[in-house]
């Protein structure tokens, strides 16, 4: 009893029916995928009675593009073609004549649109039904923002699995973290994948839900640019306008150079207290007690100022340059000093200044408390030197120079002598002089003596001078030349010199052993653990000569032996081939040969048959076999099996399609089964892709590229590996950790499976599709996981979400991996649940098909 309007037709019991229906001209503007939701009742052809057999409960939906409303009663042509079939549109319920209509539901898209505008037609082949309603819409993202960037209102791309890059600016007052900002559009219309930020510029705070910055009120500040709020200003400081950085200290104080613009403004120190002088002759002790104000800072130090005053101390003059102060003058941290080498009988006035790290900011100088001390009289310094005028058999002459501090008048000097005997000196001897030279009579002829010699004040004698040994001449007046001092001085030096030279020794040694347990470097390259009955890996850049690892552990194959036929393929250090070996006593079989340029260098030589010294220490069938080396002839040559469909991933893309869910899964087990083995020898691949698995006629799949040489050098054009931390990363396929730190592990070669396995199921597909690197390193960070390809079994998605857990000690093993994927070719049924593409850590995008890459065939070796 509601009526509403419809078209209607139901010329069933005419043959031949061809009905069209017709829109109004729509203008497309930017749209490029146009979505058609359609309501209308069908009947069933079963309960209209004495119809002919060509009752239809179907129609088509088409649409013709056009850049003006142009269409008439004749044109286009009522026909498929200029018009594009959508779909054939068929009722979930269809009604008889004694029920009420049944209204279906349905909806379609089409697309890309290029033209201004597009008509939408229905065609009735014969068939009893109406037409209630017809949507067309469109899908957008809206305007969003997000990590305080707006972006803009972006209509989704032509296909559904279209992903469209939506650029972002900052918000007013807001000031990029990172770039670039962009936002991801999938084809639900909803956004994903965010990149880059903005983030509050200093001065301003998040409000109204992180989507506005809004200035600091007065007596706030925020001094970095972040997403905190802001923060009333510190002690002893103010603002006096909003949006502040700093807040200016007041009067009286200040903030050092290195200060934080949220630390409290402070002032300078009081003076020290309670200072106390303890005179020693010539010396003295300072101590006194801590400021009763610091100023509000814990850098408090002091600094001494000695200043020598004339007796009426109307006149103070700045200290001698000799005058020593322990630990230091300037700069104390502690509340004690020792200070020597003072004028005798001199009246001293020291001034102890307190200082912080703001002291220098202030117009005034530092406070200080004084003290005023008169020194006592001092006993000379110690002779610095003495010399040897002339000998005779029985008497000398010496003489010496004078005390550098003599402190006061030399009144006389004391000479103390002794006979040296072997390894002792005899009974001493004194004689005192008033000049600073003595005569020395009733010696021994040819005999040696130990002198000193010390002076005297009024204040008392001084330090003995240093011992120094001199010779009386023999009875015939000649002197002897045979002096302890120099034999000794010079076998104490050559000890020295020994004990110095072993001591570097032990030292290098030392440096070398800790070096070779800590240094991360070090340590990867030398991947050897030893365990009883297995084979481990050696690597080859532990040999101090390369060579020896070449001859070790690849066989030296003769020239003639070896036929190329055909180039394939270019490598990084020469060209690769296909061509034929044929061994003595063995049959002739196809190879690949892969050759170095003319012209390399040592290094290049090195680098080039590191692979050939790793390959030899495999022998397993799901790995690259090594057939041998061409060293001894040029070109040097790498010869290994060759592999007749090339490599994984175009071979996949070739081949689109045409493989069982378990003819993959076959593919993927042999692969694991060669990391199974690598991982058991401990060696760590870390270039896992599927352009590095070769494919023989068989299907069998072969790790392979074990060279490591784009590890080695930057190569700008190719951007699937990225410079990190010093080397080349193949960013998609790497595992976090080893992007991050360069942590490679079995574990991270775990990770790189994963994406493999994904490859394979997509058919060649690219990892993340058109994401640059950095987008990629971003989504995994926020827990973006690749959806499961198209038609990709459930347990196989799962295990790829297993691979990629950001805990490497929570991933799978390679041997656990190989005994899933077994399970599962035993048990085929549990290959035919298909995984939802929502299976993914956060929204993920649908699979997007791309036109195969024009890669090298050879993907070890491209």
């Amino acid at each position: 009893m509601n009526p509403i309007r419809t078209y209607q037709v139901c010329n069933v019991r005419e043959a031949n029916q061809n009905n069209w229906l017709r829109t109004k001209f729509i203008q497309r503007q930017d749209v490029q995928r146009v979505y058609v939701e359609l309501k209308f009742t069908v009947r069933d052809c079963n309960s209209i009675p004495n119809i002919p057999g060509s009752c239809k409960e179907t129609f088509n939906l088409f649409y013709y593009e056009s850049d003006t409303d142009s269409a008439s009663a004749n044109s286009p042509f009522w026909m498929e073609n200029p018009y594009i079939k959508v779909d054939t549109i068929a009722p979930d319920e269809s009604f008889s004549k004694l029920e009420s209509g049944r209204v279906n539901t349905k909806v379609r898209s089409f697309g890309p649109l290029s033209k201004n505008g597009f008509y939408l037609a229905f065609q009735d082949l014969g068939a009893c039904m109406s037409l209630i309603s017809v949507r067309a819409f469109y899908k957008k993202c809206s305007n969003t923002i997000a990590g305080f960037a707006i972006f803009p209102e972006t209509l989704t791309g032509a296909e559904p699995t279209s992903l469209v890059i939506a650029p972002g600016t900052c918000i007013p007052n807001a000031v990029e973290v990172s770039v670039p900002l962009k936002l991801y559009c999938n084809g639900d219309g909803e956004w994903m994948v965010p990149v880059g930020a903005c983030t509050c510029a200093a001065g301003y705070e998040p409000t109204m839900k992180d989507t506005q910055c809004q200035a600091c009120g007065p007596g706030t500040f925020k001094s970095k640019q972040g997403e905190g709020p802001c923060s009333p200003c510190p002690p002893n400081s103010r603002t006096t306008s909003g949006a502040a950085t700093v807040c200016t200290c007041r009067n009286g104080f200040f903030r050092a150079d290195t200060d934080p613009a949220d630390s409290a403004c402070t002032s300078v120190p009081s003076a020290p207290r309670s200072v106390i002088s303890n005179v020693n002759e010539t010396s003295l002790v300072l101590e006194w007690s801590e400021p009763q104000d610091t100023g509000g800072r814990d850098d408090l130090l002091y600094n001494v100022i000695c200043k020598k005053c004339s007796v009426e101390r109307r006149l103070c003059t700045r200290c001698d340059d000799n005058v020593e102060f322990v630990p230091r003058q300037l700069g104390l941290t502690e509340r004690r000093i020792y200070i020597s080498n003072l004028m005798a009988h001199t009246q001293y006035t020291f001034e102890i200044q307190a200082v912080n790290g703001i002291s220098n900011k202030s117009p005034y100088p530092p406070h200080f408390a004084s003290v005023n001390i008169t020194t006592n009289q001092a006993a000379p310094s110690a002779v610095p030197t003495m010399h040897l005028h002339s000998s005779t058999g029985n008497s000398m002459t010496l003489s010496w120079t004078p005390p550098e501090r003599p402190n006061g008048i030399i009144l006389d000097y004391e000479i103390k002598y002794s006979e040296k005997q072997g390894q002792s000196d005899g009974i001493a001897n004194t004689v005192t002089s008033q000049k600073n030279s003595v005569r020395l009579d009733g010696l021994k002829a040819n005999a040696r003596y130990m002198v000193q010699v010390r002076a005297r004040t009024v204040a008392g004698y001084g330090r003995y001078s240093l011992p120094t040994e001199f010779q009386t001449t023999a009875e015939d007046g000649s002197t002897s030349k045979t002096f302890q001092e120099l034999p000794l001085i010079v076998g104490s030096a050559t000890a020295g010199l020994l004990f110095v030279i072993v001591v570097v020794i032990i030292a290098i040694v030392c440096f070398r052993k800790q070096r070779n347990s800590t240094d991360p470097e070090y340590t990867e390259k030398l991947q050897q653990y030893v365990t009883p009955g297995m084979k481990v890996y050696i690597d080859p850049f532990t040999y101090e000569d390369p060579n020896e690892a070449v001859r070790e552990f690849a066989k030296e194959i003769d020239i003639s032996c070896v036929k190329i036929e055909e180039v394939i393929g270019a490598g990084e250090f020469g060209e690769v081939c296909r061509g034929r070996l044929k061994l003595p006593g063995r049959r002739e079989i196809f190879v690949a040969i892969k050759t170095l340029k003319v012209g390399y260098t040592e290094r290049q030589r090195r680098d080039f048959l590191s692979e050939a010294s790793i390959m030899g220490q495999f022998d397993h069938p799901n790995i690259i076999h090594l057939e041998g080396v061409v060293t001894k002839s040029r070109p040097v040559m790498i010869i290994t099996e060759f592999m007749e469909n090339c490599a994984l991933d175009s071979f996949l893309r070739l081949n689109d399609g045409q493989f069982t869910v378990i003819q993959l899964v076959g593919m993927l087990r042999g692969i694991a089964a060669g990391m199974k083995y690598l991982s058991e020898m401990n060696y760590v691949h870390r270039d896992l892709a599927a352009r590095n698995i070769l494919v023989n006629s068989n299907l069998v799949c072969k790790v392979s590229d074990f060279g490591l040489s784009r590890f080695l050098e930057d190569d700008p054009a190719d951007p699937t590996y990225t410079s990190s931390l010093g080397g080349k990363i193949p960013i998609r396929w790497t595992a976090p950790e080893a992007i991050a730190y360069r942590k490679f592990t079995s574990a991270s070669d775990v990770w790189s499976y994963g994406i493999v396995m994904w490859e394979v199921m997509s058919y060649g597909e690219r990892p993340y599709w058109d994401m640059s690197n950095q987008d990629v390193i971003n989504a995994v960070e926020q827990d973006y996981r690749l959806p499961p390809p198209m038609d990709c079994p459930t347990a196989l998605h799962q295990l790829m979400l297993d691979c990629w857990v950001r805990d490497r000690n929570l991933r799978p093993k390679f041997a656990q991996i190989v005994n899933t994927l077994d399970k599962l070719i035993r048990n085929a049924a549990s290959l035919k649940v298909i995984a939802s593409v929502q299976s993914g850590s956060v929204a993920s995008p649908l699979p997007v098909r791309t036109s195969p890459k024009g890669r090298e065939c050879w993907g070890g070796w491209d």
